[in-house]
């Protein structure tokens, strides 16, 4: 069994019901959610927009492998009317980030594990430490917590309260 950590999150649309539907169908398609962070709304990180991001952590138990679980996040996206077909950051209804997997280190053309922004990210950072404040980056080997603490981004990250 795998452990996997992944950031969902949207700025469009019903953003509540788009979380809750994102989770149901990741427990269908990937796997077991172990733990998930509070819901936190964020500033847009890098484009400006006036609507907000809702972002969550979640702590997922799979069987897939990293492309397995890759390619089912494609198809939970496009559920979403998600194409990632573009390098530029917009609003999106739902968008979903492999943040670890175990203690792997990949470095392939489509998939990046750790992902290689998440210690620049406010919005990651805070929901990851909320579920697991201990973990270390296996590249940078230093824990979450840590990276939290010395991250220069100045984006508001605010717990979200239905």
């Amino acid at each position: 069994m795998h452990t996997v950590y992944l950031l969902i999150g949207g700025n469009k649309g019903d953003r509540i019901k788009f979380l809750e539907e994102a989770r149901e169908i990741i427990i269908r398609q990937i796997g077991h959610i172990y733990k998930y962070s509070s819901v936190y709304e964020t500033e847009p990180w890098g484009f400006n927009h006036e609507n907000r991001f809702l972002n969550q952590c979640l702590i997922v138990k799979t069987l897939l492998s990293p492309h397995d679980v890759l390619k089912s996040i494609k198809e939970i996206e496009a559920h979403f009317d998600r194409m990632r077909n573009t390098d530029v950051y917009e609003s999106r209804n739902m968008d979903i980030d492999i943040l670890f997997f175990n203690d792997l280190i990949l470095n392939d053309e489509d998939l990046k594990i750790p992902h290689p922004l998440l210690y620049e990210r406010k919005f990651v950072l805070v929901p990851l430490v909320e579920v697991e404040p201990d973990l270390i980056h296996p590249v940078i080997h230093k824990t979450v917590s840590e990276l939290l603490l010395q991250c220069s981004d100045n984006k508001i990250v605010v717990p979200y309260h239905v």
